[in-house]
């Protein structure tokens, strides 16, 4: 497939610049699509990097076509006794955002704030609520890595949220990003939590590790902070602060949805099921399709919006 790359590189004359030319708005669009393409699936070096930032731009300059409010702001939140920053994108059916309940939304490792887009604009438009999208920590535009102080930054999200919209708050997580939703609903931190995906304790074993595909322990790696290649060793202990047992043992759950293809390899099946039989907690695991139910998309999406509509006042 062309995508606009020569060599890794963002090739100038490739259908992204095109692009840039004279035309529809719609065009801006195709070219965030293919700059994602380019900057997949880390921020490595500097052509991944450059690609990001012309996928942003052009993200921004197609929003007057996306048929709803856009909004992208840059929060200064707390970490580590400082602050960090995380630039988010505000999706909504009108700019009062006081109006509606708000969904803070991330993508995973490799697929982050502006490859969801179709979720993004469906739950604006049939769950009726704003979508703060945003990259979690060691993914995207925001600068804090996947580390132990990473709940942190999604603690400055929700007080955010809640802030923002008419006070009730919903985590929705795509993948990786699944494992912070997971965390928000366990904590009992927001009002609603979705979880599409997410790993949660069996995905972090060494077992699971060995047997990673498609470079996802590389994926990984990038995310933690590491600037040279971990050893299998190193990617396990970083990954342990996101095993979240203990917070399972816990019974300070909000309403939780529970959604993963039952066919994932990458995330064991026990970390959709072992949510079974929790207070106020649905589980689906979807036949026939993987990870993120990444086939029967549009059938998560509608399951995902009508539980939305019905927790979130």
């Amino acid at each position: 497939m062309q995508c606009g790359l020569q060599d890794g590189r963002a090739d100038p004359g490739g259908p992204a610049a095109r692009a840039h030319g004279p035309g529809g708005r719609g065009e801006h669009f195709r070219a965030a699509l293919a700059y994602g393409v380019a900057r997949f699936p880390a921020l490595a070096d500097v052509p991944k990097r450059t690609a990001m930032a012309l996928q942003v731009e052009q993200y921004v300059k197609a929003a007057p076509t996306f048929g709803i409010h856009f909004e992208r702001r840059v929060l200064e939140l707390p970490y580590r006794g400082g602050s960090t920053s995380v630039p988010v994108h505000l999706l909504s059916a009108t700019p009062d955002f006081t109006q509606r309940p708000v969904v803070l939304l991330s993508g995973g490792l490799d697929s982050w704030k502006m490859d969801l887009h179709a979720i993004e604009t469906a739950f604006v438009r049939s769950a009726n609520v704003t979508v703060l999208a945003f990259d979690h920590p060691g993914t995207g535009e925001t600068q804090a890595p996947l580390d132990a102080y990473a709940d942190s930054v999604i603690d400055g999200l929700v007080a955010t949220a809640r802030a923002l919209g008419n006070g009730h708050v919903a985590h929705f997580g795509f993948s990786f990003g699944g494992n912070f939703a997971a965390a928000s609903g366990l904590r009992g931190i927001v009002d609603a939590a979705i979880d599409l995906g997410g790993p949660i304790v069996d995905s972090f074993t060494r077992e699971n590790f060995s047997r990673l595909m498609f470079g996802m322990a590389d994926i990984a790696g990038n995310a933690f902070g590491f600037t040279a290649r971990p050893t299998f060793d190193d990617i396990l202990s970083a990954a342990q602060p996101f095993n979240r047992e203990s917070l399972l043992a816990q019974d300070t759950n909000c309403p939780m949805l529970i959604v993963n293809g039952a066919d994932d390899v990458h995330v064991v099946r026990h970390d959709t099921l072992l949510f079974e039989g929790r207070r106020d907690t649905e589980v689906h695991l979807i036949p026939d399709t993987g990870h993120v139910a990444a086939s029967k998309l549009p059938e998560a999406i509608a399951l995902m919006s009508a539980w939305l509509r019905d927790h979130l006042v």
